[in-house]
């Protein structure tokens, strides 16, 4: 009987710590997962924004890349053909005039660069001209943050003695300073950023050869 007892007692105290471990945890109160919800929410949106400015920052590098290769290009060309292609021949654009070649309006076949209106000459030299990675239907004038890129030489030192590269990038970069590009120099701005449409903080550079102020 009072093994029992015993027994009956202890069974009691683990019911007992039982139902007192059940309520104290049995979950959360809804301020508890309010919480929870909000630190979640602050730390996707930091993740989020991280992302998009890597992602920002690789399509810029895109850019230079390619805007590198095409002044490689036009070089071989001005070394065979004795001047840069020469834009106001006819490009078919529009933007900012006719007498520009830009990469919307004068696309075709992978070129847009066109020498007194014959398109496709840097093919020996450059299998595509470079695309903004943001590129749309329109072109987009200033290229703020990307979306077009612009070639124009005609005029002013000799027509295809000289060129000038336009595009637009999305975050600051001294291009010249840090890649080693040809680009139009301004007085404190070596590197394009302040030269016509480039205002040394809206990230609009001109890169070319024989043109400077």
């Amino acid at each position: 009987m009072r093994c029992f007892l015993k027994e009956e007692k202890k069974y009691n105290k683990i019911s007992a710590d039982t139902d007192v471990f059940f309520r104290k945890n049995k979950g959360f109160t809804l301020i508890e997962l309010l919480v929870v919800i909000a630190i979640i929410g602050m730390l996707s949106s930091v993740v989020l924004v991280s992302l998009s400015s890597a992602r920002s920052k690789s399509r810029d590098a895109g850019r230079i890349a390619s805007a590198k290769q095409l002044q490689t290009a036009l070089e071989l060309y001005y070394s065979e053909n004795g001047h840069y292609p020469i834009s106001t021949g006819g490009c078919g654009s529009t933007v900012p005039n006719t007498a520009w070649c830009n990469s919307v309006q004068s696309l075709s076949g992978g070129h847009w660069i066109h020498d007194n209106g014959v398109s496709s000459v840097l093919d020996p030299f450059l299998s595509a001209e470079p695309i903004d990675p943001k590129q749309g239907s329109s072109p987009n004038f200033l290229p703020l943050n990307g979306g077009t890129f612009y070639y124009f030489s005609s005029g002013y030192g000799g027509s295809g003695k000289w060129y000038m590269i336009i595009f637009g990038l999305e975050n600051s970069h001294a291009i010249e300073n840090i890649d080693g590009a040809r680009s139009c120099p301004y007085t404190g701005y070596p590197d394009g950023r302040l030269f016509n449409y480039g205002n040394g903080t809206n990230n609009i550079v001109t890169l070319g050869a024989g043109c400077n102020y």
